[in-house]
C-alpha cells in the first residue's frame, strides 16, 4: 500500500494546478489519471493555443444553480494571478478579442508550465491508472487501482465533465459524488453548435463555411459575435455562447445586422441606386452566397429597390434583424466545450471546495455545477477552484 497526504484524480487543468499548490505546502501529492498523458483537453483548447483566461472574468460570466458559489474562489485567485504565473514562465501571449488571452505559440506552453510547477513541488503522477474502487477509511480514503492500493488523507476529484468523450471524458466524478451521497444536477452539453430541422438545413447547409456578424438572443440573454454556417447547422462564438442558455424546443432570435439599422441602409441604397436589385444592395452588406440563399429563405422578392413601397423595405430589414430560428438540438457532448450542471454546489464549501459532509473529499473544476462563458472563463474557474482547494488539502 502506498500512502500519500493528497491524491488528485484527474490530470487536467484543475487537477494539475491543485496538485502543485498542495505540493508547495509540503504535502505529499499523487495525481492519478486514466489517460496516457496529462493535459489532453488543454492541448486542443483555443485551436491549440489555449485561451487560458479572460481579462474580464467575474462571477457574472458563470452559470450555476447557485450563482453566488463561484464568487469566493474567483476573488481569491484571479485572472491577474494566473497571468502573473504565465509571465513568470516567459510564455508569450496576446489578447484576441473581448479580453480573451491566448498563448502566442502553443497550448503545450501551459501544460509544460503546470508540469514544471508540479515537479518543483515534488508531485508524483501515475497515468493509465484505472480506479476500481474508493472507500472512506479512518484516516481518509482507500483507492483500489490497477497499479495497487493507495491511501490518502485528502482526495480531490478533478475529473471534468462529459464533453469531448474522445479525449476520455467520463461520468466518473459524478459517480464518486453519488457514492458519497452528494447529488448531481442534470447535465447537458454547453458551448455547443446547434443542429437544424430539415426544412432549415436544406437551405442553410449550402452556406457551410460562411460567417456573419450577429447577435443571438434567448431567455433574456444576448451575445454579439460571429455565427458560422456549417453542413450540420450553426456554430460560431455567438451560437456557442447562447447554446448554454437555450433549452430544447425554444427559439433563438438572430439579429444579422446587430450594429446598425439595416432599414436605413436599404433606404439610402434605394435613393442612390433605385434600379439596383435587392440582392445587389444586400451583397454590399453580406457575403453574396448568403444573400442568394437568404432571399428565398425569408420569402423576399428580388426586384429593383424602387419597386419597394410603403413598409416593404422595413419588412426586408426585419427578416434579417429578427430571424427566429428553432434549432433541432445541439451536436451534444461530442463537440461541446463544457458540461452544464454537475455536482450540486450546496454540498461544497465555497471557501475550500470540500464536501461539507465528507471530511477530506474535494471537488474542483468542471465536475462542479459552475460553467463559464466561451472565452477562457472555464479555465479561470479551473485555476480558481483548484487554488482554493490546494490551500486546504
Amino acid at each position: 500500500m502506498i500512502k500519500q497526504d493528497v491524491i488528485v484524480i484527474g490530470a487536467g487543468a484543475a487537477g494539475l494546478f491543485c496538485a502543485a499548490e498542495a505540493g508547495k505546502r509540503g504535502r505529499s501529492v499523487l495525481v492519478l489519471d486514466h489517460a496516457k498523458k496529462p493535459g489532453r483537453k488543454i492541448l486542443i483548447s483555443g485551436g491549440g493555443r489555449c485561451n487560458f483566461t479572460n481579462m474580464y472574468a467575474s462571477p457574472e460570466n458563470f452559470l450555476s444553480n447557485n450563482p453566488h458559489f463561484c464568487k469566493s474562489a474567483l476573488s481569491r485567485y484571479t485572472q491577474w494571478d494566473f497571468v502573473a504565473l504565465v509571465e513568470k514562465y516567459n510564455i508569450a501571449y496576446h489578447e484576441k478579442t473581448l479580453g480573451q488571452w491566448f498563448c502566442d505559440d502553443s497550448a503545450k506552453d501551459i501544460v509544460n508550465m503546470l508540469m514544471a510547477e508540479c515537479d518543483k513541488a515534488s508531485v508524483k503522477h501515475q497515468m493509465q491508472c484505472e480506479i476500481r474502487h474508493i472507500e472512506k477509511s479512518a484516516g481518509g480514503f482507500m483507492l483500489d487501482t490497477n497499479h495497487g492500493t493507495y491511501q490518502c488523507e485528502s482526495l480531490v476529484i478533478a475529473t471534468g465533465g462529459l464533453s469531448m468523450p474522445k479525449l476520455g471524458a467520463t461520468p466518473f466524478g459524478y459517480q464518486i459524488a453519488e457514492q458519497f451521497g452528494l447529488s448531481i444536477l442534470p447535465t447537458r452539453a454547453g458551448l455547443v453548435p446547434f443542429t437544424l430541422h430539415d426544412k432549415d438545413k436544406q437551405v442553410l447547409a449550402d452556406l457551410s463555411g460562411i460567417s456573419v456578424n450577429a447577435s443571438a438572443s434567448c431567455n433574456n440573454t444576448s451575445f454579439n459575435e460571429n455565427i458560422l454556417f456549417t453542413h450540420r447547422g450553426l456554430s460560431g462564438p455567438a451560437v456557442l455562447q447562447i447554446s448554454s442558455f437555450w433549452q430544447p424546443g425554444q427559439k433563438v432570435e438572430f439579429n444579422l445586422y446587430p450594429n446598425g439599422d439595416l432599414h436605413q441602409v436599404l433606404q439610402e441604397k434605394q435613393q442612390s441606386s433605385p434600379d439596383a436589385q435587392l440582392a445587389t444592395a444586400l451583397a454590399q452588406v453580406y457575403p453574396k452566397r448568403f444573400v442568394q440563399a437568404a432571399i428565398p429563405y425569408f420569402n423576399l422578392s428580388n426586384k429593383p429597390l424602387k419597386q419597394f413601397q410603403g413598409k416593404q423595405l422595413e419588412q426586408v430589414a426585419q427578416a434579417f434583424e429578427q430571424w427566429l430560428l428553432q434549432p433541432n438540438g445541439t451536436e451534444g457532448y461530442r463537440t461541446a466545450e463544457v458540461t452544464l450542471g454537475g455536482l450540486d454546489t450546496k454540498h461544497l464549501s465555497s471557501k475550500t471546495m470540500m464536501a461539507k459532509d465528507v471530511e477530506g473529499l474535494y471537488f474542483i473544476g468542471e465536475v462542479v455545477d459552475v460553467t463559464g462563458w466561451l472565452g477562457g472563463y472555464n479555465f479561470q474557474w479551473a485555476w480558481s477552484s483548484a487554488w482554493v482547494a490546494g490551500q486546504e488539502v
